[in-house]
């Protein structure tokens, strides 16, 4: 067992460097489709030789392991010190239906893989953007909420697209969907991009003047910025790439198909609809 993980996290981790690679070509990218295809069919063997299954793993255990960063309104702790969010109450209703306890544990998102792959977390349950490099090195649910990344500034900066931004200070969470954006955007590329370990720090930098912009979730900028909250002098100026947030599992777990089987439960009773609403948040359809 611990060969296969040991050989997984490698596998794991050429892939996610092949996958970061700006310059890759068609033949490098079918290697790494074929890499990830290897851990699958690997992975799938160890599976059926030694009888086990991530979710047995999971329930043996009473507990699910889950990755998150403070990210409002998804995990964070309120005013009453209480932790809380929509994907906090989503997993702690989960783990319900699967049998478990919900365990919390704040990780660096930028190496948030690799801890999964170590078995230090079960999955990634924080408003995880589906971005294809997430997909092709874990078993992901379906998605169950929309998103978008958008351009936060000061309310009153002048802003009529990215181009404004070209030479100028813009700021994300590393690993982010943000720094993807910022990354694929032929404007933002131009921009002196900063990253920072939170979204919430990329908030502050923008309210200080020592950022221009920063490019967060939308869900994130909706609820902490504006009229009635901590900054209430920043703005959301552009809404950029549409997403869908969705959970990930180590590659070929089958935990995530038990966590699309209770996605579906909490749907029909009205659960994750009333979360949704909680909380500000689109269900993904």
């Amino acid at each position: 067992m611990k060969k296969w993980i040991s050989m997984l996290l490698a596998v794991g981790m050429a892939a996610s460097l092949a996958a970061c690679g700006s310059t890759a070509t068609t033949d490098s990218a079918a290697a790494s489709e074929s890499t990830a295809d290897v851990a699958s069919t690997a992975e799938a063997a160890a599976d059926t030789a030694d009888g086990e299954s991530d979710l047995a793993y999971i329930q043996e255990k009473g507990k699910m392991t889950i990755g998150y960063t403070v990210y409002a309104p998804m995990n964070y702790t309120d005013e009453n010190g209480e932790f809380v969010g929509f994907d906090t109450e989503l997993a702690t209703a989960v783990c319900e239906q699967l049998g478990v306890e919900p365990e919390f544990v704040e990780i660096n998102w930028d190496t948030k893989i690799v801890e999964l792959d170590a078995k230090s977390i079960d999955c990634i349950w924080n408003g995880m953007t589906l971005t294809d490099d997430i997909m092709s090195n874990t078993a992901c649910t379906e998605a169950y909420a929309k998103n978008a990344q958008v351009i936060v500034m000061k309310a009153d900066a002048g802003y009529t697209s990215t181009a404004d931004l070209v030479g100028k200070t813009v700021v994300a969470e590393a690993g982010s969907a943000g720094e993807s954006t910022i990354q694929g955007d032929e404007n933002l590329s131009q921009a002196d991009y900063i990253s920072k370990s939170v979204q919430t720090d990329c908030l502050m930098e923008v309210a200080a003047g020592t950022a221009d912009a920063a490019v967060l979730d939308l869900t994130l900028a909706s609820a902490m910025i504006g009229e009635g909250t901590d900054y209430a002098d920043l703005a959301i100026v552009d809404e950029l790439n549409a997403e869908e947030y969705g959970v990930a599992f180590r590659k070929g777990s089958d935990a995530a198909a038990a966590v699309n089987d209770a996605f579906a439960a909490l749907k029909a009773d009205g659960t994750m609809q009333a979360l949704a609403d909680k909380y500000g948040l689109t269900l993904a359809e």
